[in-house]
């Protein structure tokens, strides 16, 4: 079994800052070195140093970019509009700051860019990125786990500007840093075979931050859709400034498996990873390595949590009310929705429908059950369930790319289940029918056993 992680993100969470602290957790500098070097991207080095915030000592991950690449992301007083007390630290990086020189190929502009349009650069696509990624030279899970974060990336990007996602060139997320703080992140999970990632909340800042688009209020709208989609809470600060960058949230929802600390923990190593921006609170991701105490044997192998189960009958709705009212539970974040054929009083044939849906979801998901339906009362129940260790993947067919959900049994085995919605996807695309996609699927399957 892997290792579980715990962010502290009471100061906001970057890439750069989520990279320190992994470094700081031990990962292995050289393997992030030889992976950042396999990347078909040019114009940057990086430097790892040691230095203070507020006193402590933490480490510094510095994607530094040349004259071409170079933008305004950690300028207080260009983002901001007005002067703050930056520093960047440089005085404090001992003299065992390492750099490596990375020279590749292609380049990219920013969104906190602040160059004039002559400076400004080719911008990549999500495929683009997505190539980058896979010709890396890291490990398969690093490499979903890349992809996973810019797909979120592009999901938001996608719904802040109103296109789609095949449409989204990336400003802010495409920069050059912005694929290296991506991939190694990536790179430094797995290096420390991170399985759990827990993230309580988020800390973000408020007012407005300029970039490429102009001056936008914080959140920025990329970050706002992330937490839509991810339900990760947020506690908002009284700091005048963006905490939470769009790669930082991309990377807490690609990674995050849980939102609740055990009862009774036993803190492994810790990790202290420095931001570049200076607000009043020191920008600081503290990264833990934990362990339950005393986890009960037969259950180490599973993951528990408890959900909750909505139940109501209905017999003067029609199919198509009770059709649109599963679409609005599901697209409001339920985890399940289904109706059962039933006889009420009187031999009235009805249908009970059934809710899953987390704690958090309850009181919309009730809301949306009265206002859709001719209900006046809903059963809740509270349930512990038992679910097996799953992450996502994808497997490469010959008509093309689909999603997986790989499920690890309590023996070991490992099962795949295709993702429906990205069957379908393929099937359309490469005019391969449903099943022949499915067939080629299982075959696939049964090939690596």
């Amino acid at each position: 079994m892997g290792k579980t992680l715990y962010l502290e993100c009471q100061s906001g969470i970057s890439g750069d800052m989520t990279v320190a602290a992994l470094l700081d957790l031990g990962a292995d500098r050289e393997a992030l070195e030889k992976a950042l070097g396999s990347l078909s991207v040019q114009g940057f080095e990086i430097q790892i140093s040691r230095v203070k915030k507020a006193g402590l000592d933490a480490c510094d991950f510095f994607v530094k970019l040349d004259h071409d690449h170079e933008n305004h992301d950690h300028d207080m007083e260009y983002l901001h509009g007005h002067t703050h007390s930056h520093v960047h630290d440089a005085a404090l990086r001992n003299e065992c700051s390492h750099s490596l020189d990375i020279e590749q190929q292609k380049e990219h502009s920013h969104t906190h860019d602040a160059k004039s349009p002559a400076h400004s650069h080719e911008h990549r696509g999500l495929m683009e990125i997505m190539e980058v990624i896979d010709r890396a030279q890291i490990s398969d899970r690093a490499k979903t786990t890349a992809s996973r974060i810019f797909r979120i990336l592009a999901k938001a990007e996608s719904k802040a500007h109103g296109v789609s996602m095949s449409e989204v060139h990336f400003h802010e997320v495409g920069a050059v840093d912005s694929i290296v703080d991506v991939v190694a992140a990536a790179v430094c999970l797995d290096n420390l075979d991170i399985t759990e990632v827990i993230i309580p909340f988020l800390c973000e800042g408020g007012g407005t931050v300029r970039c490429q688009h102009g001056i936008l209020p914080v959140p920025v709208p990329a970050v706002v859709h992330i937490l839509e989609d991810s339900r990760i809470a947020v506690k908002f600060t009284q700091v005048e400034g963006e905490l939470v960058t769009p790669t930082g949230a991309a990377i807490a929802a690609a990674i995050r498996t849980s939102s609740h600390l055990p009862e009774k923990l036993r803190i492994i190593k810790t990790g202290l990873g420095a931001g570049k921006r200076s607000y009043e609170r020191p920008s600081l991701l503290r990264a833990m390595l934990i362990e339950e105490e005393n986890p009960v044997p037969e259950e180490a192998n599973r993951e528990k949590d408890m959900i909750y189960k909505l139940e109501t009958n209905i017999d003067d709705c029609t199919g198509e009310a009770l059709g649109y009212v599963m679409e609005r539970l599901m697209d409001a974040g339920a985890r399940d929705v289904h109706f059962v054929p039933v006889y009420m009083k009187k031999h009235r044939p009805a249908y009970e429908l059934v809710v899953i849906c987390d704690g958090d979801r309850v009181k919309d998901l009730e809301r949306i059950i009265f206002q859709e339906t001719t209900t006046i009362g809903i059963r809740r129940v509270k349930m512990e369930r038992t679910t097996l260790p799953r992450e996502a993947a994808t497997v490469v067919l010959k008509e093309g790319e689909i999603k997986v959900k790989k499920c690890i049994l309590p023996d070991g085995k490992v099962r795949c289940y295709p993702e429906y919605t990205s069957v379908v996807k393929l099937a359309q695309e490469s005019g391969a029918s449903f099943q022949e996609v499915m067939n080629e699927f299982k075959e696939n399957m049964l090939r690596k056993e």
